[in-house]
């Protein structure tokens, strides 16, 4: 799952215009308003030295606004060209699964504008927490660092799903360390930017999965916790396992077999609905998965092989590792 641009300012050509050349107010980017096009009669009246040295002064005031543009649209195409390489760089890091190369080419960026930038960077920075490498100390640095990214990203550009789909997983991150309550009222945030992930590219199985993940979650809420939640909220965040199934397999008719962990949910989420034929379709279809990712290596296929011996001796609940 192929899960900055840095804007080059450039100053008014003041020590290049000529002496006593006025230029009218206007936005620099407007050739018709940075450049006259003429001089009115009374400023070019007199001898024929005044007239002369006024021509001048148009022609260089002319050609520094000519000049002025060049650079502009220079420079605007140049730095263009950069994010799309960094973009291209990275993309291709992710895809190889490089997740130390992709952070460290990322971060050389921290401070971009650009939201596209950004979000890959808050997605590497979760990665690098993820890694069985990290420990417990900077995995907790890692994912406040990925929150401010994605922060960041969201505020430079409202209309990325990505943004929106990173930053509601990395508030999700954040949970862990932010106690009960902040988790449960962070929930309705999190469903609040995954859909409207969804709303802006429901082309992105990712975002689908993950909303799935949502309604898994909170449809199975151990009980203290639905306590804890009523005693602290009118209307706690609430679903069911139908809700959480029907994003599962509208992920995969988005993109079928994109992820493993999805695949490993359709059979959980069939467990928990007592549907054993479908249950161990889908468990053999994650535990046959290729090992791409760290979460894969650390033991998804484990996972779906201890739910595929449960299934002919128990029909007992099996939780989400």
């Amino acid at each position: 799952m192929a899960l900055a641009s840095r804007v080059w300012r450039f100053l008014p050509l003041g020590r290049g215009a000529v002496p006593g050349t006025r230029f009218p107010k206007r936005t620099w980017g407007s050739r018709e308003q940075c450049c006259p096009g003429r001089f009115r009669g009374p400023e070019v009246t007199g001898n024929a030295g005044t007239l002369k040295r006024g021509l001048l002064f148009s022609a260089l005031s002319y050609l520094g606004c000519e000049t002025y543009q060049v650079i502009s649209q220079a420079a605007v195409v140049h730095a263009t060209a950069k994010v799309e390489e960094i973009l291209e760089q990275a993309d291709y890091l992710y895809e190889s699964g490089e997740t130390e190369k992709l952070y460290q080419l990322l971060t050389q960026y921290k401070e971009s504008e650009d939201a596209e930038v950004l979000w890959r960077l808050a997605r590497a920075s979760r990665d690098i927490a993820q890694l069985s490498g990290t420990s417990e100390e900077e995995k907790k640095l890692y994912v406040y660092e990925a929150l401010e990214y994605a922060k960041r990203a969201l505020e430079k550009n409202e209309s990325s799903f990505a943004a929106h789909k990173w930053y509601a997983i990395c508030i999700s991150d954040v949970g862990d360390y932010e106690g009960i309550k902040v988790k449960i009222a962070n929930a309705y945030i999190i469903k609040e930017h995954f859909e409207k992930a969804i709303e802006l590219n429901p082309k992105d199985a990712t975002s689908v999965h993950l909303m799935g993940v949502w309604c898994y979650t909170f449809a199975e809420m151990p009980w203290y916790q639905r306590r804890i939640a009523k005693m602290l909220f009118a209307t706690p965040p609430s679903s069911t396992y139908e809700e959480a199934l029907g994003y599962f397999h509208r992920a995969e008719q988005v993109d079928p077999n994109f992820y493993s962990k999805n695949l490993l949910l359709l059979g959980k989420t069939y467990l928990k609905l007592k549907n054993k034929k479908l249950a161990a379709f889908w468990l053999m279809k994650a535990k046959d998965y290729p090992a791409h990712t760290e979460e894969d290596k650390q033991g998804l296929v484990n996972i779906a092989q201890a739910d595929l011996e449960l299934l002919g001796s128990s029909d007992s609940p099996i939780s989400i590792s």
